[in-house]
């Protein structure tokens, strides 16, 4: 199933159940594990998933940021289209903190995706 124009892959889940997800194993491409699915984040224009955190680390639990686009689910695991090294160098914060306005245009290009113009936050936690 596609998100609506996004070009979301779900596998056969829809995509409003991102959230019951929390908790999934996320990894990346060649079956490597990131880390533990923590929390959604909607894009403000559309409203559809655009981020999800993922939570590692085994001293220090930080939470990671990485898109969603081109993602597929299974019932165990969130597959992400990016390489493990490539989501744990991407801006982090505390898994109680919150990402600040101003890091957001980071994270968008960390990935080299485009952020756009808007003066108002582009995330939404959901």
């Amino acid at each position: 199933m596609t998100g609506a124009g996004a070009g979301y892959s779900w596998g056969m889940f829809p995509v409003e159940n991102l959230r019951d997800w929390a908790g999934l194993d996320v990894i990346d491409p060649e079956s490597k594990k990131i880390g533990t699915l923590e929390a959604v984040y909607v894009d403000t224009l559309s409203d559809e998933p655009a981020f999800v955190t993922v939570q590692f680390g085994l001293v220090t639990r930080h939470l990671a940021f990485v898109p969603v686009g081109g993602a597929t689910v299974t019932p165990k695991a969130v597959r992400v289209r990016y390489g493990k090294d490539l989501v744990r160098d991407a801006p982090q914060i505390p898994v109680d903190g919150e990402l600040a306005a101003a890091d957001e245009p980071k994270l968008f290009a960390h990935y080299h995706l485009d952020y756009g113009e808007r003066p108002e936050r582009r995330l939404a936690r959901r």
